[in-house]
């Protein structure tokens, strides 16, 4: 008899009751991690209040696989600020400083240049065509704190998906067939 199997027998034999209790747990917890996450969208102003570093673009500042806090205040962006932004075509936000800060003189709207500290040249091939400064509006948050390293379980688990669907599974059987 496989795993699968061996699964399935041993959901069949669970009383219905015990099935739902766990079950219940189960998506009581994924609510509650939702609910937080919310919460610190709230807390913070930003659509994305933790952002893993994907890349090697801000060492040695922020290495790969850093976890950064953002936090959107009504501050103005200041030059040497590290930023989370979103371009159109780009799913994935980017993590980088800004160098230069352009404010318009007739309205009065800030917009910024950002680059990444070990990128050669600043990231207006990142940004959309003919697109030459970053608006309000692209800004997702700014980094006020970081938390070395934490975030290589969410690259590891983004670049092997495997990986994440066997995790999700085990996670859900186990919270579905312990018994309290």
């Amino acid at each position: 008899m496989g795993l699968f199997e061996e699964t399935m027998e041993s959901i069949k034999s669970l009383p219905i009751r015990d099935f739902l209790t766990q079950a219940i747990n189960f998506g009581m917890i994924v609510v509650s991690a939702l609910m937080i996450y919310r919460s610190l969208m709230i807390i913070t102003g930003s659509e994305s209040p933790v952002v893993v570093v994907l890349s090697g673009s801000m060492e040695p500042g922020f290495a790969r696989g850093d976890i950064l806090l953002l936090h959107m205040n009504k501050d103005r962006i200041r030059a040497g600020d590290i930023v989370v932004f979103k371009v159109n075509r780009r799913e994935i936000p980017i993590v980088h400083r800004v160098i230069q800060v352009h404010e318009r003189r007739d309205t009065g709207v800030v917009d910024v240049l950002t680059k990444g500290d070990n990128n050669p040249g600043d990231d207006r091939p990142f940004y959309a065509h003919r697109q030459l400064w970053l608006q309000q509006n692209h800004i997702v948050g700014r980094a006020v704190g970081f938390v070395p390293y934490l975030g290589w379980a969410t690259i590891l688990l983004n670049e092997n998906p495997v990986i994440k669907y066997i995790l999700i599974g085990t996670l859900g059987c186990v919270i579905i067939f312990t018994k309290d």
